[in-house]
């Protein structure tokens, strides 16, 4: 039977029952969607986006990116804010908070001018929703008055943070745009404007594949195409790097983040919660395995904390942004040898190859016995140990401190799982 430990937490003042949301996208974007989600476990949700604009979608709108047969290694969507009418959003609002009260209900909103932004505020506040959602981010809507464009533009994130604000007692969060070299600037910009929380990221403006019938992008829209959000696991990187950053500036660390981008598994939700994340929000997993996936969350961060011996998930939030560090503090004071398991090795040749031809040719080669042999050229960059296909075949090994350095204690990572 899952292990369930009790995986409650604050956000913003709302106590959730575990730190689990859908994200603002198709996957929450009704009553009978939201209600089997809550069903199946799910702490939350982020409402997909409403607003007085009603979207006009194109078809298809989904294409997903692949490496070497595994599907979706990333997931593009050409899909706006909520194609459905602003009062049937606020009837499923509502009827979703009075049916399953214990559960957070986070109104998503987008409009293009203050008087919009207002608006939507009092309505989604009126129809019972738990906090509000600012969708400073959707970079593939129509209009550039909103979505991206926005987020872009610290000036108008603070200006419609303050309208939100101005018109609710509900918290406010401010989702931020990945399409930005500093995301920190507009998400103090959401600070400054009234809003209490920040989400991220949203997706990243991308090009998936390029279809060679109709010389155009995926996917393929009566032969054109368009730059549009990329999503899925190889968003997780990138999404990890906005959230610590914004945790280690002075002006955002006591603010409550919401993680987003490549969530699949219990660890990447850890990844998130690990570098400052309150809440993590969910999407193109739910597409590929349905709503149940949280179940699979919940027991694995369950087992984490009950070996690790963690009583409470907040205890978990920001433990590992003290150990990110600027390149410039790392110590540079050794190299570590990597060392090759001879039991393990099945004599492929990949450390080899890689080594010879993009870094450091310090692996020799026996081809008799097909071994490969690390030399004194070794850097201790461990490519290596990154290409070798067999786990812990290839391992941290030795440590060298460079001539003239004082030798001192070393942490090694052990565990590869």
């Amino acid at each position: 039977m899952p292990l369930k430990k009790d995986l409650s937490i604050d956000y913003l003042g709302v106590k959730c029952e575990n730190p689990f949301f859908l994200s603002s996208s198709p996957v929450g974007s009704n009553y009978e969607m939201v209600a089997k989600a809550f069903e199946s476990g799910w702490g939350g949700v982020f409402f997909k986006t409403i607003g007085i604009f009603i979207a006009d979608e194109c078809s298809p709108r989904f294409d997903n990116n692949v490496k070497e047969g595994t599907p979706w290694v990333g997931f593009k969507n050409m899909e706006q804010i909520s194609d459905k009418p602003l009062e049937k959003n606020l009837e499923a609002i509502a009827k979703l908070k009075k049916d399953y009260p214990d559960k957070v209900m986070v109104a998503t909103i987008m409009g293009s001018n203050d008087e919009e932004w207002k608006e939507l505020s009092k309505l989604v506040t009126q129809a019972g929703a738990d906090l509000i959602e600012c969708n400073f981010s959707c970079p593939q809507m129509t209009s550039h008055a909103m979505g991206s464009d926005v987020g872009q533009s610290p000036d108008l994130v603070r200006q419609y943070s303050k309208a939100v604000s101005s018109v609710t007692h509900l918290p406010v969060i401010a989702k931020m745009t990945p399409n930005i070299g500093n995301m920190e600037i507009p998400a103090i910009a959401a600070i400054e404007g009234g809003a209490k929380g920040v989400s991220a990221i949203n997706t990243i403006k991308a090009i998936t594949n390029i279809d060679f019938e109709h010389m155009t992008a995926m996917p393929v829209v009566n032969g054109k195409s368009s730059i549009s959000g990329y999503s899925g696991a190889a968003a997780r990187p990138i999404g990890l790097r906005f959230i610590a950053q914004m945790k280690q500036h002075p002006d955002l660390k006591d603010i409550q983040m919401s993680g987003i981008g490549g969530i699949e598994t219990w660890k990447d939700a850890l990844e998130y919660i690990l570098v400052g994340s309150t809440t993590v929000q969910v999407t193109t997993a739910v597409m590929q395995y349905g709503y149940r996936i949280v179940e699979d969350m919940i027991s694995g961060l369950s087992y984490f904390m009950e070996e690790k011996g963690f009583n409470k998930v907040e205890d978990l939030v920001g433990l590992a942004l003290p150990n990110i560090i600027p390149a410039e503090n790392l110590d540079r004071d050794f190299k570590i040898i990597p060392h090759i398991d001879e039991e393990k090795c099945i004599g492929c040749g990949r450390c080899y190859v890689s080594c010879y031809d993009a870094a450091h040719q310090a692996i020799d080669w026996d081809e008799e016995n097909r071994k490969p042999i690390i030399n004194d050229n070794c850097v201790g960059c461990h490519l290596c140990l990154n290409v070798c296909p067999v786990h812990e075949c290839i391992t941290p090994g030795e440590v060298k401190f460079k001539e003239g350095r004082t030798p001192h204690d070393v942490a090694l990572k052990t565990r590869y799982e």
